[in-house]
Order: C-alpha cells, then sequence, then structure tokens
C-alpha cells in the first residue's frame, strides 16, 4: 500500500513536465505563426477584401439602373374646374327655373289683357295652373348637381408608381477610367500588404536570432561559471598546499560569484526574449519554447545565394509595385477629371402609373404609360474647374513619378549597404573564430600551468575572461550574420 502511494506521488510529480514540455519551433514556423496572427496583416488582407468589393462596385456602373418607386398621398380636398359662383349656379338652377316661372305667369295673369284672355280660356287657365304647380325645381336641381359633379375631380386618394431604367452610353470615358483605378487600387492593397508582411517577418527574424544569441550567451555563462567553480575547487587545494594565497582563492571566489549573477542575467534575459517572440508569433508570452538552433554549439551559416540586378529587384520589391501602381492610378485620375469635360449620353426608359388617371377622361383608377429616351448632358463651363481638376490630377502623378523614382534611389542604397555588411560580418566572423581559438588554446595553457602552480591565478582569469569575451563576439558574429543575410534576402525579394 504504501509502495502504490509513492508511486502516485511520483506520477503527480512528473505530470506537470510531462504536459508543459517546450514546444521546439523553427524560424519558418515562427515566420508562419506571426503572419498568420498578426492583426496589422489581418487589417491589410481585409483592405484588400475591400478594395475587391470597390472594384465590383465600378464594374456595375456598366448595367443599366433600374429602380421602381411608389407613392401614396391624401389630399383633403378634390379640385373642381368650375368657379364657385358658376357651381352653386348649376346646383340650384331647378330653384331659379320654378321661380322665375312662376314670376312670368304671375306677370302674364296680371296683365289686363293676356290674364283677361287666360281667364276667360278654361283649357288655357288650367294648362297656366298646372305649369305654375309643376315641381321644375327638383329634376333641373339634379341635372344641375350632376353637370357639377362631372367637373368636380377625386383626388382625394391619389396612387403614383413608376419603374425607371437608365443605361450609360457614353460617360466621357468616367466609367472606363473608374474600373481601372478601383483594379489599380485593388493590387496596391495587395501590394501594401506583402510590405507590411515583409516588415512583420524582418520583426520576427531579428526576435529569433537575437533569442538564439541569448541562449548560447547563456550556455556560454553557464560554461564560464563551471569553468570559475573547478578553479575555485583547484585554488583551495592549491592553499592547502601552501602553493596559492588566501588573497588567490577570495579573487576567485568574487569572480565566481560574478559568474553566477551574469548567469542569472542571461536565464532573465532569455525569458524575456522568448515572450517578446512568443508575443510576435501571436502565442501566449508564457508559452514554453524551445527553438531549433537554441542549443547548436556553431550558428549554421546562410546558403550562398545569386545576388539579383537592380531591375531585377525593382521588379519584385512590393514598395516599387505600390508606387508604381499610385502614378498608374494618378494617371487614370487624370483621364477621370477629364471626363467631366466630355458630354454624356444615356437611354432612359420609365413606365408610370397613377390612380386616378387622365387618360381617357378623369378616372379613379390605375393606369399607366411608358416612354423612352436620350438624355444628353454637355457641360460648358463652370468656371474653369474642370481644367483645374485636370491639371491637379497631372500635378499628382508628377509627385507620384517623383517618389517612385526616390524609392528606387533608396532600395539602390540600401541592398548596396547591406551587401557591404554581408560582407563585413563574414570578415568579422572569421577573425572571432580566429580568436576564438586562440582564446580556447591560451585558457588550456594557463589552467594546466595553474593547476601545476607555475602560472599565477590573475593570468588564469584574464585567460577565462578572453575566452568568455571571444566565444561573445563570435556568437554576436554569427547573430550580426544571420539577420544581415535575411535582412538581404528580404529586400532582393
Amino acid at each position: 500500500m504504501k509502495i502504490r502511494k509513492l508511486a502516485l506521488a511520483a506520477i503527480i510529480t512528473l505530470l506537470p513536465w510531462a504536459t508543459n514540455a517546450a514546444e521546439i519551433l523553427t524560424l519558418q514556423q515562427c515566420r508562419d505563426s506571426a503572419v498568420a496572427n498578426n492583426k496589422s496583416l489581418q487589417a491589410a488582407r481585409q483592405e484588400t477584401v475591400v478594395a475587391g468589393y470597390d472594384r465590383k462596385i465600378a464594374l456595375a456602373n456598366y448595367f443599366p439602373d433600374v429602380s421602381v418607386s411608389g407613392a401614396y398621398m391624401y389630399n383633403s380636398r378634390n379640385l373642381n374646374l368650375l368657379p364657385k359662383e358658376a357651381s352653386d349656379a348649376l346646383s340650384g338652377i331647378g330653384s331659379s327655373m320654378q321661380t322665375s316661372v312662376q314670376n312670368s305667369i304671375a306677370g302674364l295673369l296680371s296683365d289686363p289683357v293676356i290674364g283677361q284672355i287666360i281667364m276667360n280660356n278654361p283649357e288655357l287657365m288650367n294648362f297656366v295652373k298646372e305649369l305654375a304647380d309643376a315641381d321644375i325645381a327638383g329634376p333641373v336641381n339634379a341635372i344641375g348637381n350632376d353637370i357639377n359633379q362631372a367637373f368636380e375631380l377625386d383626388i382625394q386618394n391619389m396612387f403614383i408608381g413608376a419603374v425607371s431604367l437608365r443605361q450609360p452610353v457614353f460617360m466621357g470615358g468616367k466609367i472606363v477610367a473608374a474600373n481601372k483605378m478601383a483594379a489599380l487600387a485593388e493590387n496596391l492593397a495587395e501590394s501594401r500588404y506583402d510590405i507590411s508582411r515583409t516588415e512583420v517577418i524582418n520583426e520576427v527574424d531579428n526576435a529569433y536570432w537575437q533569442t538564439v544569441s541569448i541562449a548560447n550567451k547563456k550556455n556560454l555563462a553557464k560554461d564560464y561559471a563551471a569553468l570559475l567553480e573547478q578553479m575555485l575547487h583547484d585554488t583551495e587545494i592549491l592553499e592547502e598546499e601552501g602553493m596559492a594565497t588566501q588573497a588567490d582563492l577570495l579573487t576567485v571566489k568574487v569572480r565566481a560569484n560574478e559568474a553566477a549573477m551574469l548567469l542569472t542575467k542571461a536565464s532573465n534575459g532569455l525569458v524575456l526574449s522568448k515572450m517578446l517572440l512568443c508575443q510576435l508569433c501571436g502565442m501566449d508570452p508564457r508559452s514554453e519554447i524551445e527553438l531549433a538552433d537554441e542549443q547548436s554549439e556553431t550558428l549554421p551559416l546562410p546558403s550562398p545565394v545569386i545576388h539579383k540586378t537592380d531591375e531585377e529587384i525593382y521588379a519584385v520589391r512590393p514598395e516599387i509595385r505600390s508606387l508604381e501602381l499610385a502614378e498608374e492610378i494618378y494617371g487614370r485620375k487624370v483621364a477621370l477629371a477629364r471626363a467631366d469635360m466630355m458630354p454624356q449620353v444615356a437611354l432612359t426608359a420609365n413606365y408610370f402609373v397613377t390612380n386616378p388617371n387622365l387618360y381617357h377622361g378623369f378616372r379613379n383608377s390605375f393606369s399607366g404609360m411608358f416612354n423612352v429616351g436620350v438624355a444628353v448632358n454637355i457641360p460648358i463651363i463652370h468656371g474653369c474647374e474642370a481644367m483645374q481638376k485636370v491639371r491637379k490630377a497631372k500635378a499628382e502623378q508628377v509627385i507620384a513619378t517623383c517618389r517612385l523614382e526616390e524609392a528606387k534611389e533608396k532600395i539602390t542604397l540600401q541592398v548596396t549597404q547591406l551587401l557591404q555588411q554581408e560582407e563585413e560580418a563574414y570578415e568579422r566572423l572569421g577573425m572571432a573564430e580566429s580568436n576564438l581559438d586562440s582564446a580556447e588554446e591560451n585558457l588550456r595553457t594557463a589552467t594546466a600551468g595553474y593547476r601545476e602552480g607555475v602560472v599565477p591565478a590573475n593570468t588564469v582569469l584574464a585567460a577565462q575572461t578572453a575566452w568568455m569575451k571571444a566565444h561573445s563576439e563570435y556568437i554576436d558574429a554569427g547573430v550580426e550574420l544571420r539577420i544581415t543575410a535575411g535582412r538581404l534576402a528580404n529586400a532582393e525579394n
């Protein structure tokens, strides 16, 4: 039972070490991870997507523009084509006729001659009486109201609908220029993405090789501390034998403590450098990682490459491509500004429907018509605005051309400097390697002499310091060569 508990405790103790194994990363893996997780690159990629949509939007201008519209309107009053006096007269025309007839009959009966004749004739008297009693006002008023209503238009509820079509025929070259500008803008967004990607890769390369440098210097500090520990052990033996003094022992102890502190600083620096690299790669800064070149005793030399000519470099550099595209865009902008001075022609077609309608008199029903036509717009003058726009676009194109030429000069200077730095880095690495061989031989000789008691402690300590300095310079030269070679490769591609 006790053995089982001890085994379980051992498993629990070793489990974190098994689950937290360091992940080994190569330089290419770090690059790929940074490119995949960098927020700036993700934003730059979305800018290319936006530019693609802009290109499709510009392409839509070639196609007809079809739209449907409708409206409803409520009016508080209707329209009447007659004046108010005429409308009122028609409404009471029967009553007016009734009164006029009655007044006329009364006039006839009051006439001494005509009245006597009517009264002496019974049949005529009955006719006049029937005429006076007849209802003329009602039917005639109804007719008058019908006529009045015929002149009244019912517009209390109005409905309007339209389908319109507009097809550009000639816009002065504006649509063509806009489409070419949109396509160039999409290519420009892709070039800017490539520029951002190169910057991210350069940053990751620097962090990777700096981390490798610190890891190698940590190993160097560990070896240096081991040398001093061994020397401290040897000095204690020599002091017991009377071949070394107490001062020698104290001096070696001080150097051993300094080496231990140097190792601690190198370990902390390595942790911070790895945290920075993880952050650049889009990983958790607390991730346990190990670099593929971290434990290498010698840094791998860059592969030899055939350097390109200036024109070949210009053809592949995204900065030059971006400026060339910008120059072309400004050239299209000149054509776009010039299009404002050209006539514009478009075909139009429309179908309208209304309720009420007037196509067959006034009717409260839906009816409509269609029409087709050609619209022409010829600009004459607007304070020479279009001409100034053309001149402005030409000036901007000249600026873009100047920036392109300046960028080519800077890239040529950059590549030349990197070639020189690479050559110097190779020379520095060769000298550092030679100094390292000399320092190791010097340390071996001094250590052997110190153990025999023929070489003082200060000489050995100086040899150890020179050995550590030579190793450090060798590491720095190798890292500088790798970084310079990487920058040169990115500058030529």
